[in-house]
């Protein structure tokens, strides 16, 4: 037989849409919290796929899972309903405030459900005119036109011809903002109970609190969009359960499917009741494989000790970060909860969030970034305590290079 053609990373910029510009290397193999590209190198995954893959590569509960369904049922039309989505979804309601669950593909697509019962239970309870939806600055909520258009970064839905109305942001953590706007008009406040994209920017205590009095006083839903905060990454399942408030509505995708595609929208019977037939759907909305595999992982992260795991994971990475500040003075704060945790570059260093990124790549590292100040960590939730040595100790060496 023919041997396979090597595959080029040059083949990107000839087949793909360039809305990407993707690393050199082409990753090929994963393994807990490491990854080999095409030439072998080996990299420690401090990335997790933006927060996806919670219990690293190629999980041995993960792989069961999805090889078991694999030989059971791969699809069904929502004409019927399937075994793994049924014992999700009440896993789900189970671990949280919610009685229902609608299923998804992605984040984007659960926050797009999470707007659209919005806007129709308010219609249908208080009328057409309480329709605003109030996000923050620097939010981000998911690249479909709506959900990109109530997430607070421009840039992202600028330039694609009239923007979805009646959308407000205001400034997050701004109390007085907050109380000024809120009117009988606004329909939700949607939020994400910690800015991720936005430079991991944690809500103050005054602050929840304020949202959720508005949202009582003016018969407004909040909606938490917790797809990068959710399933364990904040230690807690979902944390809203660290912040003592409850939301209406809430998102969850990215760790959900620890690196299958799955998004779901929870929510209480009141409200879902708006959402008759027909209202929403999805065609692999509720996929078995992609429920089997949710099923998986949300067994494995709902464990106490897996949730524990989280918080002295986060203790490891903040003395890590520590140590190295104190040699090279770069960071201004740590910021963030869990193991979404965002370094701030200090005044020095402004701007240079990417050339970390970059650096810290050509040590075998895997690091994000959170716009250009901050150095952002998502790795798997069950991390080995070696690996994160490991990792701290390449981005040292990273950071020991870049400061020369």
């Amino acid at each position: 037989m023919m041997e396979e053609m090597k595959v080029q990373r040059g083949w990107f910029d000839e087949v793909m849409v360039p809305c990407y510009s993707p690393m050199e290397m082409i990753p090929v193999k994963g393994e807990g919290s490491r990854v080999w590209d095409q030439e072998c190198n080996e990299y420690i995954d401090f990335a997790g796929g933006i927060a996806v893959s919670c219990l690293g590569h190629c999980h041995p509960a993960m792989v069961a899972a999805l090889t078991e369904q694999g030989q059971k049922l791969w699809h069904l039309s929502n004409v019927m309903t399937n075994e793994p989505a049924l014992r999700l979804a009440k896993k789900l309601t189970d671990l949280c405030f919610a009685d229902k669950v609608f299923f998804a593909n992605s984040g984007a697509e659960a926050n797009e459900a999470a707007l659209k019962l919005a806007r129709r239970y308010s219609a249908d309870v208080y009328g057409a005119e309480k329709s605003e939806i109030i996000a923050f600055k620097q939010g981000f909520h998911g690249r479909t036109f709506f959900t990109v258009t109530v997430g607070g970064q421009e840039a992202y839905s600028d330039g694609f011809g009239p923007k979805p109305g009646d959308i407000t942001h205001l400034p997050y953590n701004d109390v007085e903002a907050l109380r000024q706007h809120v009117s009988g008009r606004t329909c939700a406040i949607m939020m994400e109970p910690l800015q991720g994209e936005g430079g991991i920017i944690e809500p103050s205590d005054e602050f929840i609190q304020a949202v959720r009095e508005v949202c009582q006083q003016h018969n407004a839903l909040l909606i938490f969009d917790e797809v990068q905060t959710g399933n364990g990454r904040t230690g807690h399942f979902y944390a809203y359960q660290g912040l003592g408030i409850t939301p209406d509505i809430l998102s969850t995708a990215k760790s959900l499917g620890g690196g299958f595609p799955i998004g779901a929208m929870l929510t209480t019977n009141k409200l879902a009741e708006h959402l008759k037939v027909g209202t929403h759907g999805s065609t692999y909305g509720g996929n078995p494989l992609a429920c089997a595999v949710a099923e998986a992982v949300v067994d494995v992260v709902s464990q106490p000790e897996t949730l524990a795991g989280v918080a002295e994971r986060e203790a490891l990475f903040r003395q890590g970060l520590a140590k190295i500040n104190d040699k090279y003075a770069i960071f201004s704060e740590i910021r963030g909860k869990g193991l979404l945790l965002g370094a701030a570059l200090n005044e020095q260093w402004q701007g240079r969030a990417r050339d970390v990124l970059v650096a810290a790549g050509e040590q075998g590292l895997m690091v994000l970034v959170a716009g250009p100040n901050v150095v952002r960590f998502t790795p798997s939730l069950v991390i080995s305590h070696q690996d994160i040595a490991q990792g701290l100790e390449k981005l040292e060496k990273a950071i020991a290079s870049l400061a020369q």
